[in-house]
């Protein structure tokens, strides 16, 4: 079992945790952190608004996310369409914008323009997703790719997502955000690795403390669903039942169905490297 944590320091830092100072590897240099929270299920989503608030408390968060669901888009970005942009208020308090745009829409409009001069974040969180971004599904999920467009971009970033599409435990998954975003902001992260959590839909005391993992192999058994519309067009509406694959102890897919949550450094360099030697032997003289 890789990297075990305790799971009660954890949420003694979420507990205690009011203010942050600036943390991309250099604290100090500004006395409150600035955090920009974003999504893929829209601005509206119970979970962002969980986020946002929990993670005020570290510093000065603001929100840009899409106008509406745009689950399952992966790193896609708008470039055939104009971006809008509304401001966008919570309990008659301004709290960011919504975007007609894709989640890394959000992230690279935050940064080109939307929040202003002067204003660049700290740290990126994208979430809290309804439903896990585990194993191979972190390929599809804007979620994750929200926060690696901020990687890419220079900025440490988080992704959150909770194991649950049901009665879900907002205030559980945010308070763990918060716990981690303030651990972020103070040590900063390597070049190129941001962190994917993920958090059971269990009460605090249920959770059994926090693993750092490795991604897994689960996916989807997808297959499409054949209909007909009114004009007697035939359409296909992909559809699939998830398949728990992943038995090790130290995968993400594992350890959330085992009641853990889940932190998993990820990174965007897709090199294989440990094929790199393997593949300069082929003879490729095309």
């Amino acid at each position: 079992m890789r990297s075990t944590l305790s799971y009660s320091p954890l949420i003694e830092i979420c507990a205690r945790s009011r203010g942050a100072k600036r943390g991309t590897g250099r604290p100090g240099d500004r006395q409150i952190a600035r955090i920009l929270v974003t999504n893929d299920d829209g601005i509206t989503s119970p979970g962002l608004h969980a986020l946002y608030h929990s993670l005020s408390q570290l510093g000065e968060t603001v929100a840009v996310a899409p106008d509406a669901e745009r689950s399952s888009v992966g790193h896609a970005i708008t470039t055939l369409l104009p971006l809008r942009v509304k401001e966008f208020s919570l309990e008659g308090r301004k709290i960011g914008y919504a975007t007609n745009g894709t989640p890394a829409d959000c992230v690279k409009l935050a940064l080109g323009g939307v929040l202003g001069e002067g204003t660049r974040p700290d740290l990126v969180v994208s979430g809290i997703n309804l439903g896990p971004n585990t194993a191979t599904n972190i390929i599809y999920s804007g979620t994750v790719s929200a926060a690696t467009e901020a990687r890419i971009l220079g900025i440490p970033s988080i992704a959150v997502s909770l194991a649950a599409f049901v009665e879900p435990r907002w205030d559980v998954a945010a308070e763990i955000a918060r716990g981690v975003a303030k651990l972020v902001l103070e040590k900063g992260l390597p070049e190129k690795v941001l962190l994917n959590i993920n958090v059971p839909n269990l009460p605090r005391n249920e959770i059994k403390g926090v693993k750092v993992t490795r991604q897994g192999d689960s996916n989807y058994q997808e297959a499409f669903k054949v209909g007909e519309d009114p004009r007697r067009q035939p359409y296909y509406w992909l559809a699939g039942t998830y398949e728990m694959k992943d038995t090790a102890e130290d995968t993400d897919a594992w350890s959330v169905a085992n009641g853990w949550v889940s932190i998993t450094p990820i990174t965007f360099d897709l090199t294989a490297r440990d094929h790199l030697h393997a593949l300069t032997e082929w003879d490729l003289r095309l």
